[in-house]
């Protein structure tokens, strides 16, 4: 009798164990969505009690490959969904649920900076990406500088807006040996401690001490800097939406958080974190 009353207990406690972990709302993807969902995520667990795990692991490339394997019910990214991204995963009925917009920087160290150069043109990254531009007084720089381009990896949602704008598409893009960086603090941290430093970077993230963001050059020669007025009246070329990838309609407590996000409190934490809301936008697409 007693044997058979542990069993039962141990089968009820399992049962509870199996029903907590298939409650848990997992969250994966891009590290620039993920100050605002991991706040957003502090917020219920404290307020509702729920569940939820946040990572980052693989950005934006690993928040799609993790949702379209099942082990996420949510994920972050800060680009749209590609054709690519679609055919890897037939069978996922992706929806592109846009919390907010950003826009990918240029952003150089501070040496960099007071050398002179505060702007460039899209040919003259693809000629620094390609490597035909190596030194920064090919672009105006005061002084003979040596130009260390940390490129984000592929995959990643800064990276893909980038070389969209630069090539047209990521697959024009060619196979380069730069250095990669992978999220935004790694990014930041590696453009900031090294001399002639460069990258791709979320633009919330340029801090204007220790990394600054360039304008971009337009056809035109205007010099458009990434500010907000500048993202709203889409002047600004690198542009792009904040996402919350689900596969199919969102339910249960996955729902939940995609509300809080889109509420007034949830949109508030937007700019907080750097971030333009959908209300900052007018509710134009990106």
């Amino acid at each position: 009798m007693k044997i058979f009353s542990l069993l039962t207990a141990l089968a009820i406690a399992g049962s509870f164990v199996s029903t907590a972990a298939a409650d848990t709302l997992k969250i994966n993807g891009s590290t620039t969505v993920n100050p605002v969902v991991a706040e957003a995520a502090e917020i219920l667990r404290a307020e509702n009690q729920l569940d939820i795990q946040v990572d980052t692991q693989g950005g934006s490339a690993g928040g799609i490959s993790m949702l379209a394997d099942g082990l996420v019910q949510l994920g972050m990214i800060s680009k749209h969904i590609s054709d690519d991204d679609k055919a890897k995963h037939p069978k996922v009925n992706f929806v592109e649920n846009t919390i907010g917009v950003d826009s990918v920087a240029i952003i150089v160290s501070k040496d960099v900076w007071d050398n002179g150069v505060r702007a460039l043109s899209k040919q003259q990254l693809q000629d620094i990406y390609e490597g035909k531009i190596t030194n920064w007084n090919q672009l105006g720089g005061a002084k003979s500088q040596r130009i260390a381009f940390f490129n984000k990896e592929p995959g990643r949602g800064t990276w893909e807006v980038f070389v969209h704008w630069v090539y047209g598409s990521p697959k024009a893009a060619p196979q380069v040996s730069f250095p990669e960086v992978g999220g935004n603090e790694e990014t930041r941290n590696k453009v900031a401690s090294t001399r002639g430093a460069m990258s791709q970077l979320s633009a919330s993230w340029a801090d204007g001490q220790k990394v600054f963001a360039l304008a971009m050059v337009l056809e035109d020669g205007r010099k458009v800097e990434p500010t907000n007025d500048n993202i709203a009246n889409k002047t600004y070329p690198l542009s792009r939406p904040l996402t919350v990838l689900s596969n199919g309609p969102v339910t249960g407590t996955a729902k939940t958080m995609l509300d809080f996000l889109l509420s007034d409190r949830g949109q508030a934490l937007l700019p907080k974190h750097g971030y333009m809301n959908l209300k900052a936008v007018g509710g134009q697409k990106y």
